[in-house]
């Protein structure tokens, strides 16, 4: 489909560069195979409640679209269900806003159960509020028996009563996804593997150094979104250590609401791992605003990142770097300590990530016994769902618990 991809510039600047941000948003049309024949940004002293544009950039953009015979105008920001009617009136053709698009592309990548679920319950939560534009016959009053609707009920409480059915019945259905996968973790820490997630930016090439450490041949391109749904393969690391490797979802700047709530089982692994690698595109213009939107979404799930979180940088793509340039950034990487550059694509740098990860795996551990009551039964459970019981004695006030573990095993049991 031929189309025209805006990006709004709300009171004529934007904290991200406006060239970048409009060629993320082309590449995440592009990323549905979508024709762009036209994009721009689109300066914008103050927002319209009706159209968002005022009338004479809406008569422009009117005039650029028929003559250019495009089908859809992708419009890089948020619109309400008023702007986005009022648009598609006067543009005579689809329009789709930022939050729209990203969940059309979802829809399309996800393969799981649960990516599919997820998607959906997204995809409903976005709908509920756009049902005044996605149905013509909203005045319209039907009657009706008991299970079409009462007397006088409105196709549009209908159409929104079965929205919400359908949304409890995907959330019932993702309880019990969710309550597989922690069995999953419950078994793997049976098993003392510990957990390594990788997150990042979307694009940041992720999925690359998957299949780089683990040998595999998940997708892999140079593609916004590639990755939906999580991976999971087992690593071999230097001093025989063995882990589980994650791949995630990427993430991205403004990233709806609906999904951040939706993908938050996707993103479990991430809060049950014991080392998260936040893999970063160094050769990127924007690398530090895109890794600061992760952080910001790490934060939001309760990840700690601080000083002694469990978090490792990966300064990835130093190949696109001229020589020199790649050079200095890994000197700096290596004087930072938690941190390291290399090139997924090539292997640089990946045997030098591979010892960061195994030395971070080996965190000093120490034993030390609990002493818990009868009712704190939420947190014995916790620590042998970690197998890091060593001992236990049960006493007249509860239990005598020996535990051999690490600082970060105690400070998690500390926020349970």
């Amino acid at each position: 489909m031929r189309t025209l991809v805006l990006h709004p510039i709300h009171g004529g600047r934007s904290e991200r560069d406006a060239d970048d941000a409009l060629a993320e948003a082309v590449s995440l049309a592009e990323a549905l195979d979508l024709d762009v024949v036209s994009s721009a940004p689109v300066p914008l002293a103050r927002s319209r409640a009706a159209t968002l544009f005022g009338s004479g950039k809406v008569e422009a953009i009117a005039t650029q679209v028929a003559e250019g015979d495009i089908g859809l105008v992708i419009v890089d920001g948020t619109l309400s269900p008023v702007q986005q009617r009022n648009l598609e009136r006067a543009w005579k053709a689809k329009v789709l806003d930022r939050t729209g698009l990203i969940l059309e592309i979802f829809g399309e990548r996800a393969r799981t159960r649960e990516g599919v679920l997820q998607v959906e319950l997204a995809h409903l939560n976005y709908q509920k509020s756009r049902l005044v534009r996605s149905w013509t016959h909203l005045e319209r009053q039907r009657g009706g028996f008991g299970f079409l609707g009462g007397p006088g009920e409105t196709q549009i409480e209908a159409d929104r009563r079965a929205l919400n059915e359908r949304i409890l019945r995907i959330r019932e259905a993702l309880g019990k996804v969710v309550r597989t996968r922690g069995q999953h973790r419950a078994a793997r820490r049976r098993r003392s593997q510990p957990v390594v997630a990788l997150v990042g930016y979307t694009n940041a090439g992720k999925s690359t150094l998957f299949n780089r450490l683990t040998g595999s041949s998940v997708l892999s391109k140079d593609m916004l979104f590639a990755t939906l749904d999580p991976t999971m393969r087992a690593i071999d690391l230097p001093g025989g250590i063995s882990a589980i490797l994650s791949d995630t979802v990427g993430f991205i700047a403004d990233l709806p609401t609906q999904l951040v709530a939706a993908f938050r089982a996707t993103l479990e692994d991430v809060l049950d791992a014991d080392l998260i690698l936040h893999v970063r595109d160094i050769s990127h213009p924007e690398t530090e605003l895109q890794a600061q939107n992760v952080r910001g979404i790490l934060a939001d799930l309760g990840v700690e990142i601080g000083e002694d979180g469990p978090l490792v940088e990966v300064w990835n793509k130093i190949d696109r770097l001229d020589p020199s340039r790649a050079e200095a950034i890994a000197v700096t990487a290596g004087r930072m300590g938690r941190t390291c550059a290399i090139s997924a694509m090539t292997g640089q740098g990946i045997e030098t990530l591979r010892r960061t990860i195994a030395r971070e795996l080996s965190a000093p551990v120490h034993e030390e016994t609990l002493h818990l009551g009868f009712g704190q039964g939420r947190h014995r459970a916790w620590l042998f769902d970690r197998n890091l019981v060593v001992a236990e004695t049960q006493t007249d006030e509860g239990y005598d618990i020996a535990v051999r573990w690490s600082d970060l095993d105690r400070t998690r049991y500390g926020a349970i």
